[in-house]
């Protein structure tokens, strides 16, 4: 059974950008090795010669058609913005310059 370090989990939440308490990095690790565990089951069955799929229903394309039509208005779209100059959302700055 593969078992998730603490030092996993810490690195996953920090890519997840997540502040876990040490509870909750010992549950998470638990819980993600339990996951880990059952998809390592999946290699005791032989696929040999099945091919990948991506859905077992056999559609091909769901897709509806591409149709244009009426959008919501400007003024309509912008009535509960916090901010909004010349007909467009303002939001804060999150970039800075390089």
């Amino acid at each position: 059974m593969s078992k998730i370090s603490k030092d996993e989990v810490e690195k996953v939440a920090q890519l997840a950008r997540l502040e876990l308490t040490e509870a909750e990095k010992d549950a998470f690790g638990r819980q993600l090795s339990a996951i880990l565990a059952y998809v390592e089951t999946l290699n005791t069955y032989d696929t040999t010669g099945v091919e990948p799929t991506a859905t077992v229903l056999g559609e091909v394309n769901v897709f509806r058609e591409d149709a244009v039509l009426p959008s919501l208005p400007v003024d309509r779209a912008l009535a509960n913005a916090p901010e909004q100059a010349d007909g467009f959302f303002v939001v804060p700055k999150i970039l800075e310059d390089r």
